[in-house]
């Protein structure tokens, strides 16, 4: 294996603690001899072990081995998987480099273990190769990544020469792009220190549409339009959604997610004490060919905290203009976002004078950088009924009457913050089972 991972060009930077690099260092200990049997097999025992935790995060089953080739093969990212991405296929010499790498590949695929498995008396590669997987609906993955992992696995596996392996993957990054981008919807990031961080991709995305969020017809039909209009390559502004606790905030914006997904729109979510990142995140994906939505939520900034300058500057008013890609959309409860208070007037020159305090337009000009600003009231109590109704029906365990439904959902709401979106849901979740 050591051999054969030596001739990668394209491939060849693999991260020092992937699967494929720490295996080929086995084996060139194996091959070298003089080696500890008991601390190999410690080593080959923790590489298995990851490669059961990938295949569960995924829900792989069958030949695990080649879906995390797989997945190693289309999650790196390099010059050539980036061509790829950005304009299809390229031409050129760099093809028959990436075809070489595509032939490595297909070695590995049907690479033997048994010269390891003996000399360690071990069995687990084979028990990798045929591995029937916990039932699907018993762990929480990615089903989108599971299917395209496997699904193109199983074709490679069947090609007959690295040219055919090459048209599969290259259709693929066509397609789906190259790295985790290509396969997840949206991501936290990891912060690593002094500027480095990591993508962390979000699996268990509630599947919520729009559609699903009751009332707030304005607010969706104009939220709707700024981000079609951003996936299209049409002018956008930057978004700020903005009103009471509740209301379904933040629940639009994982809606967003799962209706604009499969025209390339990607979710990143950083929280306040990250923004000193923000321009790192913003210079890592500005030359993808995805639309990436920058959330943050639940923004608002108190009484000296100055984070919200750096925000102001990096999302308008620096040198550097905005890549047409990026958009930054935030959730608060406030309009304006930093706290005001009277003190912040005082240094108007005059009592009566018209205009505001420069304290004040500093602290005002950042809800400004958002040129689309949606509100989100609390609902009236007809609203907030048909939520209730609405939300109860969707649960076909539920059967009480509108009438039983309407005065529990009254009297929760009373113990429960008031009327909702938020509250209504959570009454429903609190009749179904010991109300049906």
């Amino acid at each position: 294996m050591h051999r054969l991972t030596a001739q990668l060009i394209l491939w060849a930077d693999l991260p020092e603690d992937s699967v494929l690099t720490r295996l080929s260092g086995i084996h060139a200990e194996l091959a070298a001899g003089g080696y500890d049997p008991a601390a190999l097999t410690a080593r080959v025992n923790r590489e298995v072990k990851r490669i059961l935790d990938l295949s569960t995060t995924y829900g792989f089953d069958g030949n695990l081995w080649q879906n995390v080739l797989t997945f190693i093969l289309i999650t790196h990212v390099n010059s050539f998987s980036l061509t790829c991405e950005q304009r299809g296929a390229s031409i050129g010499s760099v093809n028959r480099i990436a075809q070489a790498d595509f032939e490595i590949f297909r070695k590995l695929f049907a690479f033997d273990f048994h010269e390891l498995q003996e000399a360690l008396g071990l069995d687990c590669f084979d028990i990798l190769r045929n591995y029937r997987a916990i039932p699907k609906d018993a762990v929480m993955y990615n089903r989108n990544v599971s299917v395209r992992v496997q699904a193109l696995s199983r074709s490679i596996a069947a090609a007959p020469d690295a040219k055919t392996v090459f048209a599969l993957v290259t259709d693929h990054f066509r397609q789906c792009g190259t790295g985790l981008f290509g396969m997840n919807h949206a991501f936290r990031v990891l912060a690593a220190g002094q500027g480095d961080f990591t993508f962390l991709p979000i699996n268990n995305l509630d599947a919520v549409t729009l559609d699903d969020l009751v009332g707030y017809d304005s607010q969706k039909a104009a939220l709707r339009e700024n981000i079609s209009a951003f996936v299209e390559g049409r002018p956008f502004n930057n978004t700020l959604l903005y009103g009471d606790a509740g209301t379904g905030k933040s629940t639009s914006v994982k809606a967003l997610v799962n209706e604009f997904a499969a025209r390339g729109l990607r979710v990143i979510e950083l929280n306040k004490h990250q923004f000193s990142l923000l321009a790192h995140v913003i210079a890592r994906v500005k030359s993808r060919r995805y639309r990436f939505v920058i959330f943050l939520d639940d923004l608002s900034f108190e009484e000296g905290e100055a984070e919200y300058k750096f925000l102001k500057a990096v999302i308008e008013g620096g040198l550097e203009s905005r890549p047409a890609n990026v958009m930054i959309l935030a959730t608060s409860n406030r309009r304006h976002l930093v706290r005001e208070t009277w003190r912040d007037r005082g240094d108007m020159e005059h009592e009566q004078d018209i205009h505001h305090s420069d304290t004040v337009e500093e602290k005002l000009s950042l809800a400004a950088r958002f040129g689309c600003s949606i509100r989100y009231d609390s609902p009236d109590r007809a609203l907030f009924n048909r939520m209730v109704l609405t939300l109860a029906r969707r649960r076909p365990d539920v059967r009480l009457s509108d009438e039983e439904l309407l005065a529990l959902a009254n009297r929760y709401e009373l113990r429960h913050g008031g009327v909702s979106g938020r509250t209504a849901q959570q009454f429903v979740n609190s009749i179904q089972g010991d109300r049906s």
